[in-house]
């Protein structure tokens, strides 16, 4: 059970307000004082179209022939992703993940608000039918790595934003590393690796992710709520590698 601690607003400010002056904020893309994200580079972030990216992957300028992925997974339903994985976002992710920079988890949630909000531009009842925001958990050993879930983070800021509530109910066992492996190698490396634990039959659900790169993780948790009889309509990332 959360302490009520957790839930006070003074005392939410009064931690941000020593972090900021034992670690005052500085931005991730040019190391400018007193923000984390600076006008200038928030403004040169590599934004993604959804007129233009393919509904299935979420790469960018898909929509017509997409060279990134050959069928859809009958599993997960439309993919939206905010920015292509490059410069500052590449930076903004590793920052957040690698340096413990958690003061980032409402930037990244702005970003997946920005891709589902840029997306029901052109599918206006994209977000009707989803009852919870699901998320990509972190391995036990990343998450004994990093001291935190630094999805589970940026799911609950979302929360705030869209009105939706976190379904906490993925558990993912440990895999491989994925960083050199091809398409098929990633696949059959998460292959099994998530675990459902909790009620989600009838739900539907929004599945969100820091980076696609295949598709590979989103697509096999989808797999794992699905075969508990949940629905995946959407799923989102805040960065698309291309």
């Amino acid at each position: 059970m959360a302490s009520p601690l957790g839930q006070s607003p003074l005392l939410t400010r009064l931690v941000e307000g020593a972090l900021e002056f034992l670690w005052p904020a500085r931005c991730v893309g040019c190391d400018e004082p007193g923000t984390l994200l600076c006008p200038a580079c928030a403004a040169s972030l590599p934004a993604i179209d959804q007129r233009f990216a393919c509904p299935h992957c979420g790469a960018p300028f898909g929509w017509l022939v997409c060279t990134n992925c050959t069928e859809p997974a009958p599993e997960l339903g439309r993919v939206a992703s905010a920015f292509a994985y490059e410069g500052v976002v590449e930076r903004l992710v590793k920052v957040y993940k690698d340096e413990h920079e958690r003061r980032l988890a409402p930037l990244l949630a702005e970003a997946l608000r920005f891709a589902i909000e840029n997306l029901a531009e052109c599918e206006p009842s994209v977000l009707e039918a989803i009852d919870a925001i699901a998320f990509i958990p972190a391995t036990e050993q990343a998450y004994l790595r990093r001291g935190f879930d630094h999805m589970e983070l940026v799911a609950r800021e979302l929360s705030k934003r869209i009105g939706l509530p976190v379904a906490d109910v993925l558990v993912h066992h440990r895999a491989g590393d994925q960083r050199e492996l091809g398409g098929e190698e990633r696949e059959e490396n998460v292959r099994g690796t998530f675990e459902v634990m909790g009620e989600v039959w009838g739900s539907r659900l929004l599945l969100v992710d820091d980076v696609i790169t295949t598709g590979a993780s989103l697509r096999e948790a989808a797999r794992a709520l699905v075969a508990r009889g949940a629905f995946v309509p959407l799923g989102a990332s805040v960065a698309r590698v291309w």
